[in-house]
């Protein structure tokens, strides 16, 4: 079946917002074989019509405008959530004028997944040039999956980019330099996984380091053991979760970070 084929029913039965459709489309395009797990996420509960992105509404926002680059792979995306993801709930509510480049399966660590400079890393570097008022960066689960070299902290501003923490400080250390804007990082809600639990720990370390901010969501006892409604698995959040779990938690951060006097 073709894509365009495919999307149809579900943009109809989801209420699948534009911005998703084409979200969807540019993923299929990468990976053919999503079209099954998208059949079988559109008839999740927390995916139903009623937590489209068509549904939520636009408030007067102290996030208005600000410029965001948000870096990740698919909790980003919104891989579990039909391509709508907090990301695109916070620029339809609050209107932020949101960057999301994400790219499902990719990692912090310098390598290919997919296609040639897909890594967080060559992604980053193709933003450079525009400028932001602030970066959030993904603490990527993948890089845990598929069993990526945690590295060190750097002592003296060498980062090897081909390591989990080398990446992290790369990218923070571009940043800063480039912008000298704001950093969040933020975690997933608790899974099983040693080294994830390592890579979380890192980040407390790093954002001491480099003076940034951290949404620990892996620590947060009230994203652990959530309902079905809101996870796809256990690292997806389905739509209900992003709408009615993630979308304030990430509102009330970037407010007390950008808005901080």
């Amino acid at each position: 079946m073709s894509n365009e084929t495919f999307l149809i029913p579900i943009r109809q039965n989801n209420d699948l917002s534009d911005i998703a459709l084409n979200e969807l489309r540019m993923d299929l395009d990468e990976h053919p074989l999503h079209q099954r797990a998208y059949a079988e996420l559109a008839y999740l509960p927390g995916n139903s019509r009623k937590y489209s992105l068509n549904s939520v509404k636009t408030i007067d926002s102290p996030l208005r405008n600000k410029k965001i680059l948000f870096l990740g792979s698919s909790v980003t995306f919104g891989f579990g959530a039909l391509g709508e993801s907090f990301v695109d709930y916070l620029w339809k509510k609050d209107g932020i004028a949101a960057i999301k480049d994400a790219e499902d399966g990719t990692t912090l660590v310098d390598q290919d997944a997919s296609y040639h400079g897909d890594s967080y890393v060559a992604r980053f570097k193709e933003n450079l040039k525009t400028p932001i008022d602030m970066l959030v960066l993904q603490l990527s689960t993948n890089d845990a999956r598929t069993n990526q070299k945690l590295g060190e902290i750097s002592q003296n501003d060498h980062f090897d980019v081909k390591t989990i923490i080398g990446a992290m400080e790369y990218i923070i250390s571009q940043a800063l330099t480039t912008w000298h804007c704001p950093i969040l990082i933020y975690t997933n809600p608790y899974f099983e996984s040693d080294l994830y639990n390592h890579m979380v720990k890192a980040t407390h370390q790093l954002a001491k380091k480099w003076n940034i901010k951290v949404l620990d969501l892996y620590n947060d006892p009230n994203f652990k053991d959530q309902p079905a409604l809101y996870m796809a698995d256990e690292i997806h959040p389905t739509r209900a979760g992003y709408l009615e779990k993630w979308l304030l938690v990430f509102e009330n951060k970037l407010t007390e970070i950008l808005t901080k006097k």
